[in-house]
């Protein structure tokens, strides 16, 4: 036990370090953790040996549920809303356009039987939120026009459509022979988007008001009942027919949207798990792979590489978004911004699963090559392409790190100091019972010679003096 936890330990340790002796030269960290798991399981480093695609099914299974979830509770609403139609069509759309593209290409010229060829498609239909993200704010990459938020919602919310197609796929190959009405697999589809949406939104909403109502002792138990919640819904949302990605997603745009009293605390939490899954997820994924099957996969892995990059994400970015008249140069960034990552894998990983031959497995190798490379070709030179094209903000207002944390500080534009008095309504109150308005953040507590850093559970005396900041300051004098 204690060797396994310090390898654990250690393989995290070099992750963090080697992303950072990384940065400057533009590698995403992503890169990085696929290609240590990968140097791991050839036996260069360590020589460990990882073949089990159902455990590896499991764990990323859950990584990527908290990845999307933290998708969607960073994505703010008011910026993300204009754009929410276009990446709607973006996500639904246009996974089904690259999946046909890609599904024509490997049926007509790698020979590969149709049905095979749509689920190759499917599975690398989507592009890759943990990918988006992380390039996006790891780089600070400041993109006109509203087009980070467009990427970012795209990429968080097809990855559900990718899976029903998927599954879809997979079900018409192992019933070949048999029939599978058309109708029925349209209702199996809206039904999944049905009920995540409605369990997103019910949750959602309980969610938001228990974390607003509730009074815990200790704070640390508010984002680990929120944790709890996204692996419930994620779960329930599955039992009951549903997406539970789309759900997770729904649930993290809705409690990311809305304030309550430990909204930093919460934010810091899910950004480090977040993190921690990224790590997990992509290294699980390198153990998986086998680096002389990947050489067997090179040339046509290039071929389906080359033609998303240069056809299918063209044409599903041009094909749908030419008609909201968005300029050339706009279009061309969103259609390169189109990465390949973990989720396609963890897809193909249930394709092999699920069929078990060796076309799967092959299949499995093919789609991971199609993801290292994008990662690395198209993560790489997003910055290097965003400002040939003229498309990077240099305004801070409209930078990409504006999480809920960020823009909830920086809309603090006022000081303020206001004494509590023996009549005052806020004397002898919890600061989590004060009812003072959510516009409005203590910053600290003048206690006699003392400072004090307020809590919800922090007791309001009479003649302490209140350090506030933000806007609504008529709260005190009512």
């Amino acid at each position: 036990m204690y060797s396994a936890l310090i390898i654990i330990s250690l393989i995290i340790m070099i992750c963090i370090f080697l992303s950072k002796a990384f940065y400057r030269l533009a590698v995403p960290s992503l890169i990085i953790f696929l290609a240590l798991g990968m140097i791991m399981s050839s036996g260069i480093i360590g020589g460990i040996y990882f073949d089990n695609f159902e455990v590896a099914e499991n764990i990323s299974f859950f990584a990527l549920v908290l990845i999307m979830f933290y998708g969607g509770f960073g994505t703010k609403w008011d910026t993300a809303k204009p754009m929410a139609i276009k990446a709607g069509l973006m996500s639904s759309f246009g996974t089904v356009v690259t999946a046909l593209v890609i599904g024509f290409f490997c049926s007509v010229i790698l020979k590969i039987p149709f049905l095979y060829g749509l689920l190759f498609g499917s599975v690398v239909g989507s592009t890759d939120a943990a990918s988006v993200f992380s390039i996006l704010r790891s780089r600070k990459l400041n993109l006109k026009n509203g087009i980070a938020p467009l990427l970012e919602v795209e990429s968080g919310s097809n990855d559900p459509f990718a899976y029903m197609m998927t599954i879809l796929c997979i079900s018409a190959i192992q019933t070949q022979g048999g029939e599978t009405p058309i109708i029925r697999l349209i209702g199996d589809i809206a039904m999944q988007i049905g009920l995540a949406v409605l369990i997103g939104a019910v949750v959602s909403f309980l969610t938001v008001l228990m974390l607003k109502r509730l009074h815990f002792e200790e704070t640390g138990f508010y984002p680990l009942l929120l944790l709890a919640i996204v692996i419930f819904s994620f779960s329930a949302c599955g039992l009951a027919g549903g997406n539970g990605f789309l759900c997770v997603y729904i649930l993290g745009i809705a409690v990311g949207n809305s304030q309550f009293i430990t909204k930093i605390n919460t934010v810091h939490f899910f950004d480090s798990l977040s993190w921690l899954m990224q790590i997990m997820l992509f290294f699980i994924l390198g153990l998986l792979s086998f680096p002389d099957k990947l050489l067997t996969v090179a040339i046509p892995g290039i071929l389906i590489s080359i033609l998303l990059i240069f056809v299918a994400r063209p044409i599903a970015t041009f094909s749908i978004l030419g008609w909201f008249k968005i300029p050339v140069k706009q279009l061309t960034l969103i259609s390169w911004v189109g990465l390949r990552g973990a989720a396609s894998i963890v897809f193909a990983i249930i394709s092999v699963i699920a069929l078990g031959d060796s076309l799967a497995y092959d299949l499995f190798h093919l789609v991971f090559f199609v993801a290292l490379f994008s990662v690395l070709i198209q993560g790489t030179l997003t910055p290097y392409v965003a400002k040939k094209l003229d498309m990077v903000d240099k305004d801070d207002e409209n930078s990409v790190m504006k999480t809920f944390t960020d823009y909830f500080e920086e809309s603090h534009t006022e000081l303020f100091e206001h004494r509590i008095s023996s009549a005052d309504k806020l004397s002898g109150k919890l600061i989590i019972e004060s009812e003072i308005p959510e516009s409005i953040l203590i910053v600290m507590i003048k206690r006699d010679n003392e400072i004090i850093l307020p809590k919800g559970l922090t007791m309001l005396l009479e003649d302490d003096v209140l350090v506030v900041v933000g806007e609504g300051f008529e709260f005190f004098d009512q």
